[in-house]
């Protein structure tokens, strides 16, 4: 496994993948396919016996194939560059990453105590605010956050549910140890591609995915629909109460708008923008064909600052003016709430295993990645001295900007990092560089070693569902730890074995839970043109 492999191979003309794979080399990384000699991954066995039986040219040949079908099918993201917004496929690599039945059943179980952790956190801190009083996370860190939003506060949520739906992003050490990079419990984005990916693999990989024991993806919006119906508000003015659900989006310019297409259909529920609803003596109402709607739970993906120009941003031309006043009476919910971002804040993130220990007495079944806080005086003077083995990133930023790391910077990246620190050190935190794990990924050179992360999605109303796998975030570029989609990265699917290798049934439709069944009116109504002239 550990042989590098030969100029002739890498070319992969006239061999098969078993000669590329056993000229392989991870260079030391814990690799996601093979494991390391000290822990190996003895649970991809088959698939790897799989994988060498392919012809490479074939394998080539499939995998462009499914890259067009990607673009064909409108599966793109909004990259915005120079002022001009470029729509861009997500680059898929057909190599699999595996994951075992049993690490699993670990993840999922640490996925869903931190998630409990943060909710119990939020709801503290917009009532009686105990984590602060008792000096478990300083006050000023939460009160002075820009994601602290004062007008939640003594505002109760059904079931203390704030992240309704969360991606925590996970990498894997030298070690292969599962480590929390950070939180996502805004709008955190990513899970149609987990769906599409195992679709892509079903029509392009047939004769690799079959009989080897695959959890589904198939069901997430059916889940997230539940969910959503779950944390509906009452309704005492209906006899048979089916709640209206309605996903809200900024709009076709969004760079995640096809997942907003995609989440509306996967959920039989209309798409809206902000100028489709209307606040009527403090309850919301969707525009149709046939008159005003009233709706009950909307799924949102726009920002806080955004959502009401009465109550936040008041030059916002995306929201709905009113809607913070009638969430607050409790005539109708939102996903996620509104001042869930002070629980990923990437400072507040540093104090998420004491947030564990605090509310559940628990230990965190996945630990965090060591972090320095920068505003702290130690933590700033220990990273100024240890500018050049350390990952700088600002806390407010996401997609992989701003960050600094620090082993691969110039001398003049770190003297301008520097000055940053010394300019506005709360605005910062670092940590080590984590040697992120590798996977087998077909590039232009043959099948070389790239780095990934994991991000778990989750749904949450009276109880937590992860789904099983998530999206596996490649970086494609050699040698580069950046995965996110906007700095050139691209995603991989993610396969869950199931115990025993034994093949999961498929979800079976019910009737009196499809979402077309109660929200077809609606939808036909308001969102089926948009989501057809969208899909051509």
């Amino acid at each position: 496994m550990a042989r590098r492999a030969q100029g002739a191979l890498l070319s992969g003309s006239g061999k098969g993948v078993d000669d590329l794979l056993s000229s392989y080399d991870a260079n030391g990384f814990y690799d996601e396919l093979f494991g390391s000699a000290s822990k190996p991954a003895s649970h991809t066995e088959a698939v790897k016996d799989r994988l060498r039986q392919l012809d490479y040219d074939d394998l080539r040949r499939r995998a462009s194939d499914a890259e067009r079908e990607l673009y064909n099918l409108g599966i793109t993201f909004l990259v915005y560059s120079d002022a001009k917004a470029v729509d861009r496929i997500l680059p898929f690599d057909v190599i699999p990453r595996i994951i075992a039945a049993k690490e699993w059943a670990h993840l999922e179980k640490g996925v869903q105590q931190r998630i409990a952790a943060l909710n119990m956190f939020l709801h503290d801190i917009y009532h009686d605010q105990h984590v602060l009083k008792d000096g478990i996370i300083p006050a000023e860190l939460v009160l002075g956050n820009a994601n602290y939003r004062p007008q939640m506060q003594g505002i109760t949520l059904p079931f203390k549910t704030y992240i309704h739906i969360a991606g925590v992003d996970l990498v894997r050490d030298h070690e292969g140890t599962f480590r929390v990079l950070e939180d996502n419990g805004r709008v955190p984005s990513g899970v149609s591609y987990v769906v599409e990916n195992r679709h892509m693999m079903l029509r392009a990989f047939p004769d690799l995915m079959g009989d080897i024991g695959l959890r589904n993806v198939e069901n997430y919006g059916a889940k997230l629909l539940d969910a959503m119906c779950e944390i509906a508000p009452p309704r005492a003015d209906v006899d048979s109460y089916d709640p209206q659900v309605v996903l809200l989006s900024p709009g076709a310019y969004n760079s995640a708008y096809f997942e907003h297409i995609f989440l509306a259909r996967e959920m039989g529920v209309p798409l809206v923008e902000g100028r489709d609803l209307a606040v009527i003596d403090d309850k919301v109402y969707m525009k149709t064909t046939g008159g005003l709607r009233r709706v009950d739970s909307i799924y949102r993906r726009i920002g806080d600052d955004f959502l009401d120009p009465l109550a936040f941003n008041p030059d916002s031309m995306l929201g709905v003016p009113g809607i913070f006043e009638a969430y607050r009476k409790g005539n109708v919910a939102l996903a996620n709430a509104i001042g869930t971002g002070v629980a990923d804040d990437k400072a507040v993130y540093a104090y998420v295993p004491r947030m564990i220990k605090y509310y559940l007495g628990e230990d965190a079944l996945i630990p965090n990645v060591d972090t320095h806080i920068c505003r702290e005086p130690d933590a700033l003077q220990y990273t100024l001295d240890n500018l050049d083995k350390l990952v700088v990133k600002p806390v407010g930023e996401a997609g992989g900007y701003g960050i600094t790391i620090g082993p691969r910077a110039s001398k003049a990246e770190l003297e301008e990092c520097r000055a940053k620190l010394l300019e506005d050190p709360a605005n910062y935190i670092s940590q080590p560089m984590v040697p992120l794990s590798v996977c087998p990924t077909l590039t232009e050179e043959g099948i070389e070693p790239r780095h990934v992360d994991l991000r778990p999605f989750a749904i949450t109303a009276k109880s937590t569902w992860v789904l099983p796998g998530g999206l596996t975030r490649v970086a494609l570029k050699k040698g580069t730890l950046i995965v996110n989609s906007s700095q050139g990265g691209g995603s991989k699917d993610t396969w869950v074995l199931t115990e025993g290798g034994q093949a999961e049934p498929e979800p079976v439709a019910d009737d009196s839970t499809d979402p077309f069944h109660t929200q077809s009116q609606s939808h036909a109504a308001l969102s089926s043109s948009q989501s057809q002239s969208q899909s051509q």
